[in-house]
């Protein structure tokens, strides 16, 4: 039986009025509050705030940091560092130099909505991209960020003020440039994790004499959210749970979950070979044949990948296979929303040998 049961929720990608949000820590703990989330961890653009982190009610709050070279024209990689416990924004011209600099610290890096899609709606929504693959000592991959998605809907002024008013009806999932590039570097030989999350800044758009806040803090710590498992539960003490959670983190005991379709809480992904057991993100030594046991909360279109292809699939809420090939082994689930179909729960890789 593993010994990592207990399971968490939180929001990765937030930002506060210290640099391009709206809100105050204590307003986005808060809305976290509210969402149902156990953590949310801020990451404003190169500025690391201190003095804020600790539990706001029912919700621990973290302080991370989103780094990028201001002066790069355009924009590109942008990195998510968490437990530096220190300001990084020196180094954020090199994206090699963060990630050592984190590693260094004692924290970990997430590389940020890797692949997106610009709008031409507003001066600001070009696409941020990561293309700076050559770097090595990241933790993951953010593989699905929901405002990143959103703008890559706003193919014109019409589908702006559409999907201002019915946002969840273009929400999909991940870039399959995305997936594509996970599976990639995972057969390179790479342990790498997936989390996602809001990107959220609780701000009003306007287009002319029209101006809406499309997306409130707690509007989006109900959508797109990373979950995690513990070996031991929160406790309320903020030095036990921060590291109980960014071990989750960095190790991948993780899963990115569409809750505004329906929550995920109660996914599970394990599998044995005899007496062995792993769950996400864990590696597997095989000690015979392996099974892997997929449950969803919902009956679902559940996929089991190795290696990037599709080896099982299920439509109901459990799948199980049974298997002697080793390779990197990871779950997809999709179903039914808004009348149609979408990304539900993508999960971080078992790793079996």
């Amino acid at each position: 039986m593993s010994t990592y049961e207990y399971e968490y929720t939180g929001n990765t990608h937030v930002h506060t009025s210290y640099s391009d949000g709206t809100g105050l820590h204590a307003e986005v703990a808060a809305a976290a509050g509210a969402a149902g989330l156990d953590f949310v961890i801020t990451t404003d653009h190169n500025v690391y705030v201190t003095g804020v982190e600790g539990y706001y009610g029912d919700v621990l709050l973290l302080v991370g940091e989103e780094l990028h070279d201001v002066r790069r024209r355009p924009q590109a990689d942008h990195l998510l560092a968490y437990g530096a416990e220190r300001e990084l924004a020196p180094l954020a011209s090199d994206p090699q130099a963060v990630i050592d600099g984190t590693n260094e610290a004692g924290g970990f890096c997430f590389l940020a909505h890797p692949f997106e899609r610009g709008s031409r709606v507003g001066p600001d929504l070009d696409p941020i991209e990561w293309e700076s693959w050559d770097v090595e000592g990241y933790a993951g991959l953010e593989i699905w960020n929901y405002m990143s998605e959103f703008k890559g809907l706003l193919r014109g002024k019409l589908w702006a003020l559409f999907y201002a008013h019915y946002p969840g009806m273009g929400i999909r999932g991940p870039y399959h440039a995305t997936l594509e590039k996970w599976d990639e570097l995972l057969a390179q030989g790479k342990r790498v994790a997936a989390v996602g999350g809001a990107d959220a800044h609780g701000k009003t758009y306007s287009m002319g004499p029209l101006s809406r806040q499309v997306f409130p803090y707690t509007h989006l710590f109900r959508c797109v959210n990373t979950h995690l498992l513990t070996e031991k539960p929160l406790n309320g003490n903020r030095g036990h749970d921060k590291a109980l959670i960014y071990d989750a983190l960095r190790e991948g005991r993780t899963w990115v979950g569409y809750d505004g379709a329906a929550p995920t809480k109660g996914f599970r992904f394990r599998a044995r070979s005899v007496a062995n057991e792993a769950v996400v993100g864990e590696e597997l030594v095989r000690t015979g044949a392996t099974t892997f046991e997929v449950a969803t909360p919902e009956p679902a279109d559940i996929r089991l990948l190795r290696n990037g292809e599709s080896v099982a699939r299920s439509g109901g809420a459990r799948l199980k296979h049974t298997t002697a090939n080793p390779g990197v082994y990871r779950v997809e689930v999709y179903r039914r929303y808004r009348l149609e179909r979408r990304g539900w729960i993508f999960s971080s890789p078992i790793y079996v040998r």
